[in-house]
């Protein structure tokens, strides 16, 4: 099926070094055709082939996958443009002292199932990772923490919702915390088949989450400057949900330069039936779908078509 853009803005991803420039079209790439779509479908089912009842699977249904955000505002949202964009860049002020050390574990929990035991992240690391810009100590605006304590939150994983040992922010001029997941994720599992060769597009960028009801998934796709978006279509199995990116290639007539940078673009698929445990994977990686570990992430890489 094919997926429905949000409606968000597209941002740029940087590419080292000078904007590169090509012919006409996006870094030189021609037109996807029918047999590009093709084999993007052949390999779909191959890659669903591979996962379905393979111990890989397994292993990832038994273990701690996030499959969304591990850090939650406070209750209501942030407020305003400048503590939003200050949360963005990772510009955070602490006042006070970081809780020392702890317990090394912490339990993962999920309703009627038995808990996994996961290493704990420590506070100074949490907060290492929420605090990654040095511009707050220079005037700019921020966020002021003045107050970390241990607590829980919900995170959506790979299992459905689970409760997770946390680290809870209180920031200045909040009534509730902004929370952040304090266990590490299991190591994914060594996937039963490789990666694509040969076939056109860019692998996922990110899992950004599902629903609650499990219906529709969201992803981060790349998609050049030149082209009408990115695409991306969902293969539905019992054991999986493979997600094939691709992109709408704009028709041009002209010999106009083209930047050759990636773009980014938030795309969400409706599913037939919930993601359940299902293991979101992506066609040209035959791997799962990226998620964001503590903060932020998997950070914006720089990409050329």
């Amino acid at each position: 099926m094919l997926a429905r853009p949000l409606r968000v803005p597209l941002v740029a991803v940087a590419v080292s070094g000078a904007v590169l420039v090509t012919g006409s079209g996006c870094g030189g790439e021609a037109p996807r055709d029918s047999s590009d779509d093709a084999a993007l479908a052949d390999r779909a089912r191959q890659v669903a082939k591979a996962w379905d009842g393979s111990p890989a699977a397994t292993a990832w249904r038994t273990g701690y996958h996030p499959a969304g955000e591990t850090v939650r505002p406070p209750r209501g949202g942030l407020r305003g443009r400048a503590d939003e964009r200050a949360f963005e860049d990772g510009r955070f002020v602490l006042r006070g002292k970081l809780p020392g050390p702890g317990p090394r574990g912490g339990w993962v929990r999920w309703p009627g199932e038995r808990a996994l035991a996961r290493p704990l992240v420590e506070a100074d690391e949490s907060y290492r990772s929420l605090a990654v810009s040095r511009s707050a100590a220079t005037g700019e605006p921020h966020l002021t923490v003045t107050r970390v304590e241990r607590g829980e939150m919900r995170v959506a994983t790979s299992r459905g919702p689970a409760t997770v040992p946390a680290w809870l922010y209180t920031l200045d001029g909040y009534a509730s915390p902004l929370k952040q997941a304090a266990v590490h994720p299991s190591k994914p599992p060594r996937p039963p088949i490789g990666r694509a060769r040969d076939l056109p597009g860019l692998p996922l960028e990110q899992l950004v989450g599902t629903t609650a009801d499990g219906r529709a998934v969201t992803v981060i796709a790349l998609h050049g400057a030149c082209d009408d978006g990115a695409v991306v279509k969902a293969l539905e199995t019992d054991g999986s949900v493979v997600l094939t990116p691709s992109v709408e290639k704009r028709d041009r007539d002209d010999d106009a330069p083209c930047t050759s940078q990636a773009e980014m673009q938030q795309v969400t698929m409706e599913l037939d039936r919930p993601v359940g445990e299902r293991v979101l994977l992506d066609t040209l990686t035959g791997r799962p779908v990226p998620y964001k570990d503590m903060r932020g992430s998997k950070g914006v890489r720089g990409t050329t078509l």
